[in-house]
């Protein structure tokens, strides 16, 4: 098992290993698996690269990010009306959305996606089709799924398809169904098979809403 100083080298060398974020400057504090990210870098992408590359590594439990993004080599912020376009033809040259279907708001360089969709699929979409655009600072995503089948959200459905899995060891994994909603609870061993839960979880026919509360275990 690894101890905080371990853990806090394998994130800095995750965050390394990316290609975008070779030359960032990106501290990573870590207590008993709570990483911590800070820094500043030149992109937005970069900020999620860096939070995706933590959340990747074993025995990482949570990530706090506090990571600033600011323009370097004298770039100019970009006005938000040019983000606002930029961001409207980035969604209507995505093949996975359907048009007129979400609204944009920009504000001092921050972009919030609304709207409803049937597939969470398409609400991730939608954010990455924004999120490398330059001179956005941060996207919130309050698209809402709703399902074009009425049909109730079948438990054991979903059950067979964590345990289908290779990555996830879904014998700690309980599933509850009601109505649209799916809760997931019990203990995974990594952020990741926590996140690829989920994004099983969401597949299913009918999903409105997944509460992820599962925990991960790792001793120290």
């Amino acid at each position: 098992m690894k101890n905080n100083s371990e853990l806090q080298k394998d994130v800095q060398d995750a965050i390394k290993w990316e290609p975008l974020l070779k030359a960032a400057e990106i501290g990573v504090a870590v207590q008993d698996g709570i990483v911590t990210l800070t820094g500043t870098v030149d992109g937005y992408f970069k900020k999620k690269e860096a939070e995706d590359a933590a959340k990747n590594v074993a025995g990482v439990k949570a990530v706090v990010e506090k990571i600033d993004v600011k323009y370097c080599c004298g770039l100019a912020e970009s006005d938000d009306n040019e983000i606002a376009t930029e961001v409207v033809n980035a969604l209507n040259r995505n093949g996975q959305l359907p048009n007129n279907k979400i609204k944009v708001k920009v504000e001092k360089g921050g972009v919030t996606l609304e709207g409803e969709l049937q597939w969470n699929y398409q609400k991730e979409a939608a954010k990455d089709a924004v999120k490398n655009l330059m001179g956005v600072l941060w996207v919130s995503n309050n698209i809402t799924i709703t399902p074009e089948t009425l049909d109730q959200i079948e438990k054991k459905d979903i059950e067979s398809a964590l345990k289908r899995n290779w990555s996830i060891d879904a014998k700690d994994i309980m599933v509850k169904a009601s109505d649209h909603k799916v809760t997931l609870t019990g203990t995974v061993k990594s952020w990741y098979q926590k996140n690829e839960a989920s994004r099983i979880a969401w597949k299913a026919p009918g999903v409105r809403m997944v509460d992820n509360e599962l925990v991960v275990e790792y001793n120290y």
